[in-house]
């Protein structure tokens, strides 16, 4: 079992990551221990998932590298992103038994969301 998966954000972003992952996905943020909070970053989780937002100086987009993230409420959440001018491109054909997309967060980092096919 996975208790998080961390993706790389740029310093002073947590605004941005906050109106992605709180905002459109319906993600709820969790107070980071302070000892990390100083470095910056936000963690989110929901939908069975914890995702932490990292800060890196030299901070470059994870463009093939992903997360793939189980939502039951796909075709809304593919409805929101698009009204919010992100990329949503479908691969239902290429994963047998599941409709799939892929977006990129407010950072240009690769996202996957899937849910069984109906």
């Amino acid at each position: 079992m996975i208790h998080h998966v961390q993706l790389a954000c740029p310093r002073d972003s947590e605004d941005a990551s906050r109106a992605f992952y709180v905002d459109l996905l319906g993600m709820t943020e969790k107070p980071k221990p302070p000892a990390l909070a100083a470095r910056g970053g936000c963690w989110f989780t929901g939908y069975g998932a914890e995702l932490h937002l990292g800060v890196e100086d030299d901070f470059r987009p994870a463009r093939k590298a992903h997360p793939a993230l189980v939502r039951p409420d796909l075709d809304d959440l593919a409805a929101r992103l698009t009204a919010a001018g992100l990329p949503v491109t479908w691969g239902d054909d290429e994963l047998p038994g599941m409709r799939r997309f892929h977006t990129e967060d407010a950072h240009g980092n690769r996202l996957e969301f899937l849910a069984p096919a109906r």
